[in-house]
């Protein structure tokens, strides 16, 4: 696994790059947006890859999106990837006051009306017409010529990923992929999507957030960030299917309850089958073990810290301990 990182600002990033880190990412919130973030990264590195992994693909326009990405080449040739993810119905509806129904094959049409503009020559009509989208741009101005900008879709749900394997370049996997969840819930419906294409499915990159925590000083403290990590995301019922095909639906139902009535107990009901299948964390040497037993990891992890409950200082630590251990445990990036 080559491997990289949720952007950890400049001075560490520049550590990441001389220690292999391959591509930074960032994702986006209230608070945070993700092509301001890759402006950033575009500024502050040299050699990584850098994009949104993901932005909220339905928040804005192709135009908008393809657009950012333009801009973000200009800063940084050649290193520039676009990752997309819908967002839930209700965050698109009452957040955003858009329309995300259909998600999938509204996916597809985002990911072609933005390859529309990036692939546009100058003084050429850009056109598409679709069930979602209808672009008719004709843009006098002297500002294109194509971009081979690879876009990834962070996808869960099979009708996303087969969404993925026919018309996206990738697929950025959440934090709380397995190797089960790869190899039997991705893995063939990426397939389906390839083939519906007309393509090989190892041309489609994997691309993912690995839940890490290393701390050699207090490793308890950094299983514990992860335990809790692990819990916050699986308060979402997005994820059931693969709660379910581990069968952990016992474990779930009491973290779910527990976030209600005291948030900061969630991680207690994370076993350690949990733990081992989705995190790696502790000390280096159970670090290790646990990246070890792993056997179906993306092909580009971002080796991504805890953030519930976790103050900024921390996550700043364990963003050095993972550069650390990546340099030294992941030896074959290059």
């Amino acid at each position: 696994m080559q491997w990289g990182l949720p952007w950890p600002g400049a001075e560490q990033a520049r550590a990441a790059e001389a220690a292999g880190a391959i591509a930074f990412c960032t994702g986006e919130f209230a608070d945070v947006d993700a092509y301001v973030t890759s402006t950033e990264m575009a500024l502050g590195t040299s050699s990584a890859v850098v994009g949104p992994g993901i932005a909220y693909a339905f928040a804005r326009s192709p135009f908008v999106h393809a657009s950012a990405v333009r801009h973000l080449h200009r800063l940084a040739p050649e290193r520039v990837f676009l990752g997309l993810g819908a967002g839930s119905f209700r965050m698109n509806r009452d957040w955003f006051g858009v329309d995300s129904s259909h998600a999938a094959p509204r996916m597809s049409e985002l990911i072609q009306a933005i390859r529309a503009f990036l692939t546009a020559e100058n003084g050429e009509r850009i056109t598409f017409e679709g069930r979602f989208y209808s672009i008719d741009a004709d843009v006098r101005a002297p500002v294109f010529g194509p971009l081979d900008v690879p876009i990834l879709i962070g996808a869960f749900n099979k009708y996303m990923v087969r969404t993925v394997g026919r018309d996206a370049d990738g697929i950025l996997g959440h934090g709380i992929f397995t190797d089960r969840w790869w190899s039997e819930a991705i893995a063939p419906e990426l397939a389906v999507g390839a083939a519906d294409s007309g393509r090989a499915v190892d041309e489609i990159t994997r691309w993912g957030w690995v839940i890490t925590a290393v701390d050699d000083e207090d490793p308890e403290a950094a299983i514990a960030a992860a335990r809790r990590q692990i819990a916050f995301y699986l308060t979402v019922k997005t994820y059931d299917p693969l709660v379910e095909l581990h069968g952990w639906q016992d474990e779930v139902a009491a973290i779910r309850h527990a976030f209600r009535e005291s948030p900061t107990t969630i991680g207690d009901h994370v076993s350690d089958d949990m733990l081992w299948s989705i995190a790696i964390c502790g000390d280096t040497a159970q670090a290790s073990e646990m990246l070890g037993k792993r056997t179906d990891l993306p092909d580009v992890g971002f080796l991504s810290c805890p953030g519930f409950l976790v103050g900024r200082r921390a996550r700043a630590r364990f963003a050095g301990a993972a550069i650390g251990f990546a340099r030294d445990h992941l030896a074959t990036v290059g």
